[in-house]
């Protein structure tokens, strides 16, 4: 028997202790930086399967297990929830009224714990140093960077590659990877124009910061239609507009909220150049009193795989999956923070995609064209992963790719 059907072998029977720790967390979600249970659960197995357990910005958890010399693989997995009603019907629905486990961190969680058991059962199969992450706040796109800012960089070895996945609700059992750009860089923008107040009733009194806001919605539909590069992926929406609470006052500012999407750091900055130009003329054109004001938060990095790295890791996927469920996937719209922790490392890294929905079940959307509105997304209330394969799929990719470079026989 190989390692690879050692490997596949292996995970089953982890599945015995995973569905269960996986259901509990399913029931207790926690938001961000507040992940007390779930990250007292990953210290306290690696604890007992003999990694180096330490604690960075809040409820991060990393467990170190040295193995021999060679290569150091460092593979992440977030922990947070959402705000968000769950309304799946699970036997193990949440337990706590609007918060919810709606983009699978919990199966990240638990998957990643069944990789590290696994290595930490077969050490005569690997050498090297194997680095368990457990990161909070993904969600606020600030949990990546608070373990940063805790030490982690100089707390932990260095990582020669880094490893990351997320499920998704494509086909379960299969995994999808691709070169180059797999998540989009993205940024929140709230932006203050300012007018003058008056009474409804005297316009001509006033700098209409309503009439303002919206001249700047129409024209910023214009930066992705007539400033971006056809063919460049970009998105820019403007997700709110406030201004005023009452009929007959003409308020003195209003607030736009705006959200930006690219696989390119040249065009997001483009973009952001575009919009404060956009902006600033408007409201010079409307006679702003004000210059306008702009906050950028909820930024995240663009995670964009290595393709060296990306090609070692597909093929270790394809040894230990069978070529027919791996597949290159599509650069995904949303975004991720888990790409600042090897950043700060100067270290490649891997990010892949885990299907969730039933064969049967996706199959039978595709057939019919009704994949964008048959399967709950990410974040929706009705998100809910097929417990068994999604979960046994998890933990082995998260092992094979770490095998890839820890593996006794990894080239």
């Amino acid at each position: 028997m190989d390692l690879m059907d050692s490997l596949q072998d292996g995970v089953g029977q982890e599945l015995a202790w995973q569905i269960p720790l996986y259901e509990q967390l399913h029931r207790n979600p926690e938001l961000g930086l507040a992940e007390h249970e779930t990250s007292a659960a990953a210290a306290d197995n690696l604890a007992r399967w003999g990694f180096d357990v330490r604690h960075f910005g809040g409820t991060g958890v990393v467990g170190v297990l040295a193995n021999g010399a060679g290569p150091c693989v460092l593979a992440r997995a977030d922990m947070d929830a959402l705000p968000v009603a769950e309304a799946t019907g699970a036997r193990y629905a949440s337990a706590k009224p609007g918060v919810m486990h709606a983009c699978a961190h919990d199966m990240h969680v638990v998957a990643l714990l069944g990789a590290a058991k696994y290595l930490a059962d077969h050490r005569d199969t690997w050498q090297g140093t194997y680095v368990a992450l457990f990161q909070p706040a993904e969600e606020t796109a600030a949990g990546s960077q608070a373990m940063l800012d805790d030490g982690l960089a100089a707390g932990i070895p260095r990582p020669d590659i880094a490893l990351a996945q997320h499920v998704m609700p494509t086909e379960a059992g299969t995994i999808g990877t691709t070169p180059g750009p797999v998540l989009s860089a993205g940024d929140s923008i709230r932006i203050t124009v300012h007018g003058r107040g008056a009474h409804g009733s005297m316009p001509h009194k006033s700098v209409d910061p309503v009439v303002l806001a919206a001249l700047i919605v129409l024209r910023l539909q214009t930066v992705v239609s007539r400033e971006t590069t056809p063919g460049e992926f970009a998105v820019l929406t403007v997700g709110s507009v406030n201004a005023g609470a009452t009929a007959n006052i003409i308020p003195d500012r209003a607030e736009l909220l705006l959200n930006l999407r690219t696989y390119s750091i040249a065009t997001r900055s483009q973009m952001i150049a575009a919009i404060e130009r956009i902006v600033r003329g408007e409201c010079a054109a409307a006679g702003s009193p004000q210059e306008p004001e702009f906050e950028y938060y909820d930024q995240y990095p663009l995670t964009s795989n290595d393709p060296e790295a990306n090609a070692r890791v597909t093929a270790a996927f394809t040894r230990s999956f069978g070529a027919d469920a791996v597949y290159r996937t599509a650069p995904q719209t949303a975004s991720e923070d888990f790409s600042r922790i090897p950043d700060a490392f100067g270290t490649p890294y891997v990010y892949w995609i885990v299907g969730s929905v039933p064969r049967d079940v996706y199959r039978r959307a595709v057939e019919a064209g009704t994949v964008d509105t048959d399967i709950p997304a990410n974040h929706s209330p009705f998100f809910l992963p097929a417990v068994d394969p999604t979960l046994r799929t998890a933990t082995q990719a998260q092992a094979t790719a770490a095998l890839a470079y820890l593996g006794t026989d990894a080239g």
